[in-house]
């Protein structure tokens, strides 16, 4: 029982080290304007996989996020009050925002921004 208890917690502590400082990868979007002005740390927010489950107007027409990098300002008083991410993210469709944490996990200095760029290669550009 002690050992399992042991091997339990030796697998577990890298998962621990490693926990804290979210790296964005590529096109994920950095929200980082008001978050370390606020005390907590950047957005990642992992854009890919929101889309694969949604398609591009769920967001970018029905919840308000406008297609061009930095142009949403996204409070977390809009969030509480059902806007923006809010809309998902009220405890039933997704977590609420009382886990803080789990968005707010980047790493301190990062910069704002879509990594890899801002703009795609195809008919429109954002």
């Amino acid at each position: 029982m002690r050992f399992c208890r042991l091997l339990r917690t030796l697998l577990l502590l890298p998962a621990l080290l490693f926990a804290f400082d979210a790296a964005p990868e590529y096109a994920d979007v950095v929200l980082n304007r008001k978050s370390e002005l606020e005390g907590v740390r950047p957005v990642v927010f992992p854009h890919w996989f929101h889309r694969i489950r949604y398609r591009c107007k769920v967001c970018h027409s029905e919840l308000g996020f406008r297609m061009r990098a930095g142009s949403n300002v996204v409070t977390m008083a809009d969030i509480i009050d059902g806007r923006f991410c809010g809309m998902c993210h009220n405890g039933q469709v997704a977590w609420s925002a009382d886990r803080c944490d789990l968005c707010h996990s980047g790493k301190r200095g990062q910069p704002s921004g879509i990594v890899g760029g801002s703009e795609t290669k195809g008919p429109g550009r954002w």
